[in-house]
């Protein structure tokens, strides 16, 4: 959420950032700003009368101790009138404040300015392509057939028992995912990132503070009874974590991974790339998390891509980076880079991995700081996160990168865990 000072202090800079996005926000900041002068001027009048009220009752009290009790009769009638010109300022300002609040939460974050302007994916800005196409023997077949022929992820079998989006994995189909599982946590707990097991369900004001509400309520699923929400990410639980906490300037940053399902409903993707892994309801992932000073937060950034860019080099796959226009950003991102894997069998770059930088944005929300170690003062952090990695078009990728005529081909990195080279067409 974009704090208040800062919509004071670079209200044109945050209109010219927004409308970079395609939004016309100038009245509805102008209202806030206008609802936000409005809240002060009430605060500074409740606390006025509250001093009046203070001072009066002392007044009263000093009164009736020295027998002056009817005097202090009508100064009783002052100090009441006083309450209740305080309790209709309180309730005034819980309006505006409620008012303002709701109003700040429909403000998507301000692009950084490096980030170029444009309306969709088309607009993307490549920024490096690592590896040429792969080359494969005969036909390069899309990994939906190849995991019928080994018989490795069953699609049907998904629809049969929940829907459409939910694929059951078989053999070296299951263990293909829990190597990769581990193979991920494994490489970021060496990086530095403390492994978290987090709950894959979220309550509202979690799913809130991370700036999944309001913005993607209908992309989430919803137990209402509880009020709980599965987590589409374990950013969600994770950044969660520090919700409401202060920590010091020495213990930054702080470096987080953990695996969870993710599920998503994916509403309005019907028909967009769905056939086999590309886009599922359920899905594995494992995810970072830093928190960081704000001035070193876009160098944090860039380390995270390069983390991400080793797991992908060393399976072996050929990927590009691309920095997102503004019209194909999140709700919440200040700058997304995202990876992409080169797909033989599609003949696409399918996205495996997103790594943004928030700046405050959620940890306003999140109330979310750190004490500065030269003044005291506390101040927001900034949140970062990124897929390390998403599973399905990795194993889509590497399914259809490494096929060869005796079977799929494992990447060295991943034959540890794996316990073979190869996954053979007659497993």
């Amino acid at each position: 959420m974009i704090t208040l000072k800062r919509l004071r202090e670079e209200t044109e800079r945050v209109i010219a950032g927004l409308e970079r996005r395609g939004l016309v926000v100038k009245e509805s900041i102008e209202t806030i700003l206008e609802k936000d002068a409005l809240r002060r001027d009430t605060q500074t009048r409740l606390e006025e009368v509250q001093r009046d009220v203070n001072k009066l009752s002392k007044e009263f009290g000093a009164m009736m101790a020295s027998g002056q009790k009817a005097a202090a009769e009508s100064l009783r009638a002052s100090v009441q009138e006083l309450k209740d010109k305080a309790k209709s300022l309180e309730t005034s300002l819980e309006e505006i404040e409620k008012f303002v609040q709701e109003q700040l939460v429909l403000l998507p974050n301000v692009p950084h300015t490096s980030v170029p302007t444009g309306k969709s994916a088309e607009d993307n800005l490549v920024v490096r392509t690592e590896g040429g196409k792969p080359k494969v023997e005969g036909k390069g077949l899309p990994h939906w057939e190849i995991a019928s022929k080994l018989g490795i992820i069953d699609f049907e079998l998904g629809v049969k028992v929940t829907g459409a989006g939910f694929p059951v994995y078989k053999g070296w189909g299951a263990r293909l995912q829990r190597s990769l599982i581990n193979f991920f946590l494994d490489e970021n707990t060496k990086a530095g990132y403390l492994e978290i097991e987090p709950p894959i369900m979220v309550n509202e004001a979690s799913a809130y503070a991370t700036g999944q509400l309001p913005d993607k309520d209908g992309q989430m699923y919803h137990a209402p009874l509880d009020g709980f929400y599965m987590v589409p990410t374990a950013e969600v639980p994770v950044t969660n974590l520090y919700r409401g906490v202060v920590v010091e300037e020495k213990e930054l940053p702080i470096r987080m991974t953990a695996y969870t399902p993710c599920f998503r409903r994916e509403a309005g993707s019907y028909g967009k790339d769905v056939r086999g892994l590309n886009r599922l309801h359920q899905f594995d992932k494992v995810e970072i998390v830093c928190l960081e000073r704000p001035e070193i937060s876009y160098d944090r950034l860039e380390e995270m891509v390069q983390h991400v860019e080793v797991l992908l080099q060393k399976l072996e796959l050929p990927y590009r980076v691309l920095k997102l226009c503004t019209g194909d950003m999140s709700f919440t991102s200040a700058l997304t880079y995202d990876l992409e894997v080169y797909s033989i069998g599609q003949d696409k770059w399918l996205e495996v991995s997103s790594v943004s930088n928030f700046e405050d944005f959620q940890a306003n929300r999140l109330s979310l700081r750190y004490k500065r170690s030269e003044d005291r003062k506390n101040e927001l952090v900034h949140t970062l996160n990124g897929s390390s990695l998403a599973l399905p078009r990795i194993v889509a990728a590497l399914l259809e990168d490494h096929q060869s005529m005796e079977g799929i081909l494992i990447p060295k990195a991943l034959q540890p865990y794996m316990g073979c080279e190869l996954i053979p067409w007659n497993n």
